[in-house]
């Protein structure tokens, strides 16, 4: 069998990550676990970040919503008025979410209204075994607790019509997002038989069939009268695994991009030689981004313009001593921005779809994403400081234009590139079916990831990048 044990280590790492994260809640939560282990020490946003809270060389992080995570590493030779090194990637994934109001029932099942978040691939959500996963609000003694919940098992179905009934679906597959993309939960007959019934006067249990209430109870272990409201994503109780002949791909929901958002983590808790940095090490990962971002959680709010302002205006060396009223204005002009998004590798049935000379592949390394018309935010300088820190580190790297009679995909790096002034680079590992509930990755290409975030990017990057700027002649 011809594979990298190694890679296919960080692959497996990777793995046990997304089948942990059925949603963005989960995913914070399970990014937040790896930083606990690494050290890093939660803060929040209410609180202040003075009086010696925030260190040289201390390790920090802090959630928003509980979907949005930022992280942080002060240099030990940080001066405030120094750079900032950002990696951003999201934590949202195009899905199914339950409605508000979700109970229906049709022909003999009870159904589950959906709302479509972003912009998914939804034939592919018909014959899945789905269930559902989020946040759900818990009363206990006059409060409400903030409660991940992940049923394991598959309690959903979207059905296909049978062929018999439509003879052209190999032709053409059309549906009505709102009336055939409906998931089934049970029949009508088996509901009522069970017995369970909405708990009288709680708003929960009467807008969502009794039912899904009660399978949301048992997995929490809580009465159907505590649950009060909830945020539910359906997803696909199929894990994710390593296939192909030589264990050579990833076969998973939520690749886009989970996956930048694990390499960026974890980059950030293996970089070395915090003693002799001079910026503050940062990851954000922010929610929203399939929807615009456009939220108090996502990159197009304040989240990382007043992180960075508070970081520039806190005393981190000497209480005694004032900030420059200018040290964030100075500090953007000495910082750069990854924006961690995945890639489209060339599909082998369609490679027509693909610029000819620019058609990324698996196994061969991080894809830097440019495009004239600013759907990405790479410039020239900053895919060369890019190019130059991989080639010195032997990391392998690849570049993707889409073709001219082709819409371009954007990502969070123009928005926060414009918001803040920064230099930003658009990077992001190749893969198959995006936005599938099902998509397909190179199993080398986590630790490749991985690698140019850190070796080339924290390591590197973080370190060196310092030093690097000051060779560019530019305003």
């Amino acid at each position: 069998m011809v594979f990298n044990p190694t890679t296919v280590k960080e692959a497996q790492d990777f793995i046990e990550f997304v089948n942990k994260s059925p949603s963005p809640f989960h995913a914070t939560f399970e990014a937040s676990e790896i930083l606990r282990a690494a050290g890093f020490k939660e803060i929040k946003e209410r609180d202040s970040w003075n009086d010696g809270l925030i260190e040289r060389k201390g390790k920090y992080f802090f959630t928003r919503n509980g979907s949005a995570l930022v992280a942080f590493e002060v240099g030990g030779k940080y001066n405030p008025g120094n750079g900032f090194s950002i990696i951003g990637a999201h934590t949202d994934s195009p899905c199914l979410k339950i409605k508000p109001i979700s109970k229906k029932e049709k022909s003999g099942y009870l159904e589950v209204g959906v709302q479509l978040y972003g912009g998914g691939i939804w034939h592919t959500w018909f014959d899945r075994d789905l269930s559902v996963a989020g946040r759900v609000l818990v009363e206990q003694d006059g409060n409400f607790k903030h409660t991940l919940v992940k049923v394991d098992r598959p309690i959903l179905r979207i059905p296909t019509l049978a062929i018999h009934l439509d003879r052209t679906v190999n032709e053409k597959l059309i549906f009505n997002k709102e009336t055939q993309l409906a998931p089934i939960l049970a029949t009508t007959a088996k509901a009522q038989l069970s017995g369970i019934e909405a708990s009288e006067g709680v708003e929960a249990t009467t807008n969502h069939h009794p039912l899904l209430i009660q399978v949301l109870a048992d997995e929490m272990n809580v009465k159907p009268h505590q649950i009060r409201d909830f945020e539910l994503a359906v997803y696909d109780t199929q894990k994710s695994v390593i296939g192909g002949a030589c264990n050579e791909f990833i076969f998973s929901p939520r690749l886009d991009n989970l996956e930048m958002s694990y390499c960026s983590i974890i980059a950030l808790t293996q970089a070395k030689d915090i003693d002799n940095d001079s910026n503050i090490r940062i990851v954000a990962l922010f929610d929203n981004e399939e929807v615009g971002s456009l939220t108090a959680h996502g990159a197009d709010s304040n989240l990382l313009p007043v992180t960075l302002q508070r970081l520039a205006n806190t005393h981190v060396i000497d209480a005694s001593k004032s900030v420059s009223l200018t040290a964030f204005e100075e500090a953007i002009h000495k910082s750069i921005l990854v924006s961690a998004d995945m890639a489209h590798a060339i599909n082998p049935n369609y490679p027509d779809k693909h610029e000819e000379n620019h058609r990324p592949e698996m196994h061969k390394g991080t894809v830097i994403k440019v495009n004239a018309n600013q759907r990405y935010a790479t410039t020239a300088v900053t895919s060369l400081v890019l190019k130059e820190l991989a080639k010195k580190h032997q990391i392998p790297i690849q570049e993707f234009v889409v073709r001219n009679d082709s819409s371009c995909g954007s990502t969070i790096g123009p928005m926060l590139s414009a918001k803040l002034g920064l230099r930003t680079v658009d990077i992001g590992n190749p893969q198959l079916s995006m936005h599938s509930i099902r998509e397909t990755g190179g199993t080398e290409d986590v630790k490749h990831g991985i690698d140019l975030l850190r070796v080339g990017l924290i390591y590197a990057f973080y370190e060196e990048f310092a030093v690097l700027e000051q060779k560019f002649i530019v305003d």
